[in-house]
């Protein structure tokens, strides 16, 4: 059985592992998509959105609505995304440290 001083240097150094981790989310870029491409959505893992493109072809005024629907639609898309990928970027950190069964590492 490890002793304390060894679990607690495993615990500094998961800590350790889960800040890179974390801050490696922010350098993952995901697009979201929405109406066959129209609008697409770039975000980070993170969920930080770093930018918005609309086809020219949705600027017309009586558009409005259905741009914004697309707009939400993208964001959403790059959000499912971004989770997927932070899921599996702390699913590589957190596969050798020995947690309990069913404990999830805060994102």
């Amino acid at each position: 059985m490890p002793s304390l001083d060894d679990i607690m240097k495993m615990a500094q150094e998961a800590q350790a592992e889960l800040q890179k981790a974390q801050d490696n989310l922010d350098t993952i870029e995901i697009d979201g998509v929405s109406g066959g491409g129209l609008v697409k959505i770039k975000a980070s893992a993170k969920g930080r959105i770093i930018g918005v493109s609309v086809d020219e072809s949705l600027l017309q005024p009586s558009e409005k609505g259905m741009v914004e629907d697309l707009i939400a639609a993208a964001i959403n898309d790059a959000r499912a995304k971004a989770d997927v990928a932070a899921n599996d970027q702390m699913q590589k950190i957190t596969s050798g440290l020995p947690l309990p069964p069913g404990f999830k590492m805060p994102l």
